[in-house]
């Protein structure tokens, strides 16, 4: 099965009622976040189904194909065999072996070449934690691991500056707060609503994964001016009595 295969595949499945909702919900309206991105109208699952049936054993080196697509499923698709790929060489037992760190290594680098194709919020978050999330907690050979974050952190896509946000999902969830804290400071006053609700997601996540104290230290020092979207995503977890704390603090949005 080659990459054009299936994308023939998944145009074969195109469903149009389900392609006009998407394109509402995914805003490619003129002037929008996803403005001009184009649908097939599959659902996530179907194209988990294709992942898992005709592309489980795509070359790797037809995945930019996929990437490359007009059609927004189909870079999903590709971006979920990285992912596929990422965890086999992911897996306990090959930590620490020279192969495997290659070819996660050679992941990371395709993922990070073609980052720019993720290029809505649901491509971002299915496929940045599982990919460069994970790769922060392993060993790599690609080099500081931190200026290559950081790199996206600052650059001047909506969508590469997420990815430095959500893929600490993964590296709260395994213990280390750290990476959340830096890109929760780097974007705390960035100026798209996705943003202020990724920060926030993400802070919250930090609360109910070991974090708690931190993150109420983290608002001590930012509540008072951080946008109330990121406020309000960040105390989600927290009983009714301390998000009413938060929420009523005198409030100078930054």
């Amino acid at each position: 099965m080659t990459a054009q295969e299936i994308i023939v595949q998944m145009e074969s499945l195109r469903d149009e009622q389900q392609r006009r909702e998407l394109v509402r919900f995914f805003k490619t309206g003129p002037g929008q976040y996803g403005e001009g991105d184009e649908f097939l109208g599959l659902k996530v699952p179907q194209t988990r189904q294709v992942v898992k049936t005709i592309a489980r054993n795509l070359p790797l080196d037809e995945v930019p194909t996929l990437l490359m697509s007009s059609w927004h499923e189909v870079r999903l698709c590709g971006l979920l065999v990285l992912v596929e790929r990422f965890a086999k060489y992911a897996a306990k037992r090959m930590g620490n072996n020279e192969q495997a760190i290659g070819e996660r290594d050679h992941i990371v680098n395709m993922y990070l070449q073609h980052a720019h194709r993720a290029n809505n919020w649901d491509l971002v978050d299915l496929s940045a934690p599982k990919i460069l999330g994970h790769w922060l907690l392993l060993p790599t050979r690609l080099g500081d691991k931190q200026a290559i974050v950081d790199d996206l952190a600052t650059s001047e896509s909506l969508w590469l500056q997420r990815m430095s946000m959500v893929c600490t999902w993964t590296t709260t969830r395994a213990g280390d707060p750290s990476w959340c804290l830096r890109y929760a400071i780097i974007h705390l006053h960035h100026r798209h609503d996705l943003m202020h609700k990724a920060v926030g997601w993400m802070l919250r996540e930090l609360g109910k994964h070991g974090g708690i104290d931190l993150l109420r230290q983290f608002l001590a020092d930012h509540a008072h001016d951080m946008p109330r979207t990121t406020l309000r995503y960040a105390i989600e977890k927290m009983t009714p009595e301390e998000r009413h704390y938060w929420m009523n603090l005198p409030h100078r949005e930054g």
